[in-house]
């Protein structure tokens, strides 16, 4: 008895999964439909050269050398 229920189960999620599916394809396939097609222009126009491209690019800098003081003795109290 319940080996129907999953097969029943099963069915139902497979049927479920594909009317999802084709619900959003027939949206899909509707909103391509009421699309209004785009006009081609009537003449064609004359290509402009490209223009050009400038990079800007920043000078690398050199990195300063770390000015270290001198190392310093730290001592830790004893709480005995």
């Amino acid at each position: 008895m319940e080996a129907i229920g999953i097969l029943y189960l099963a069915i139902l999620f497979i049927a479920c999964f594909v009317f999802v599916h084709m619900v959003k394809l027939a949206a899909m396939g509707l909103k391509s439909v009421r699309q209004k097609p785009e006009k081609k222009p009537a003449e064609e126009k004359k290509e402009k050269p490209p223009q050009p491209v400038y990079y800007i690019v920043e000078k690398k800098r050199s990195r300063s050398k770390a000015n270290y003081s001198a190392p310093r003795e730290i001592k830790f109290k004893d709480d005995k």
